[in-house]
């Protein structure tokens, strides 16, 4: 039995090969091997998948990218826990506190806010006719039940209205969360406290 290895030439090509020789560098041969279909398929999706994706993402905007669609799932989850909130019987400090912290229900109440407050509150709540909500000082107590009662009740003595009959009882929530939501903010340009400070 021959012990002789077959050592392949731009002549013989490799036995297993089946092409021809078409370089040879320092004693090492490359044959010209078609390349496997499953890599060229993987190939020409990975180019098909990504053209989509530059369109639809990039270019057209069409789909949602994972930040928009991350965005998007977290502004239903919000607005569900806002609407739970809202369901949860007589306003209590908790009840408003977690609507402050809610950004579907403090978005909600500033839309109230927005219609019906800033002609005396200004639409960054520094003050005008009425006092800053953004500061810490507060004429009727800046508690949560307080700030509701006050928007609810009114205070005629000092020409804030009961909105509590105009609006009804899930605004007046609304907005006294919102009023929560930017106390302590301190905006530039708000008006000079008035009140007492809250303990």
């Amino acid at each position: 039995m021959s012990t002789e290895r077959h050592v392949p030439t731009k002549e013989t090509p490799p036995p297993d090969s089946g092409e021809g020789i078409v370089h040879e560098y320092d004693g090492i041969l490359e044959a010209d091997n078609h390349l496997p279909r499953w890599w060229l398929i993987t190939l020409y999706g990975a180019i098909a998948f990504s053209a989509v994706y530059w369109m639809g993402y990039e270019s057209f905007k069409t789909l949602p990218s994972p930040r928009d669609a991350y965005a998007i799932e977290q502004a239903k989850a919000a607005a569900a826990e806002a609407e739970k909130l809202k369901a949860m019987g007589a306003a209590s400090d908790e009840n408003l506190v977690a609507m402050a912290k809610n950004v579907a229900a403090a978005a909600e109440g500033k839309e109230v806010f927005a219609k019906n407050c800033v002609s005396c509150h200004a639409a960054s709540g520094g003050g005008g006719i009425g006092p800053n909500l953004t500061d810490g000082a507060w004429l009727h107590g800046g508690k949560p039940m307080q700030v509701y009662a006050t928007i609810k009740d009114g205070y005629v003595k000092g020409g804030m209205p009961a909105w509590g009959a105009l609006i009804g009882e899930e605004r007046v929530r609304l907005a006294a969360a919102y009023v929560l939501s930017i106390k302590g903010t301190n905006v530039t340009g708000g008006k000079a406290p008035q009140g007492a400070p809250e303990p």
